[in-house]
């Protein structure tokens, strides 16, 4: 009786597991079993981890490093004139301009001068062309030039190599020894 229970045991063991099929055919051959064949999903690559810096965050610390652009915004204009406040953003302009061409290249979409006729041509790209007015009809659409639109050339921010604590940190804590 026993060996009844063990073969109806043994058939449905084989009968649902591979793996069990292959041990009962190693054990009635006398010699190991063909080696199991695995079934693995194939890996799916990981998400990178998220960066430990915002770009954002990297450029307004860039702007300020090298152009004190959060302290002019940040700071009140009661109290200082019109050629005091004139000075400061004279400054602040030339200084964040620089950071702005170094770091983005940035130049002009439309070679033409503001105000100048200009078509723009079937096809156009709607990220780099904005009608404004009367729009009607189908391209060639021609008019004036209002602004020529700005483009980077590159975008080379640096790479954030401080902690995750100061990752938000825009400009640290200045603290003079004496």
């Amino acid at each position: 009786m026993r060996r009844i229970i063990l073969a109806i045991r043994a058939f449905f063991g084989a009968l649902c597991s591979a793996a069990t099929a292959r041990e009962i055919e190693q054990a009635l051959c006398g010699g190991p079993a063909e080696p199991p064949q695995r079934q693995t999903e194939p890996k799916r690559p990981s998400a990178p981890p998220p960066p430990a810096r915002s770009e954002a965050v990297t450029l307004l610390s860039t702007l300020q490093r090298e152009a004190r652009f959060i302290d002019f915004i940040q700071e009140s204009l009661e109290g200082y004139s019109d050629a005091q406040i004139g000075a400061a953003a004279r400054d602040v302009h030339r200084d964040c301009a620089k950071v702005l061409l170094r770091l983005f290249a940035i130049r002009p979409i439309h070679a033409d001068e503001e105000g100048a006729e200009v078509e723009v041509s079937p096809g156009f790209d709607a990220g780099r062309y904005r009608l404004t007015g009367n729009v009607v009809g189908e391209p060639p659409f021609r008019g004036p030039l209002v602004h020529h639109g700005w483009e980077a050339a590159k975008c080379e921010l640096p790479a954030w190599s401080g902690s995750r604590q100061a990752a938000r940190v825009i400009a640290p804590v200045e603290v003079e020894l004496k």
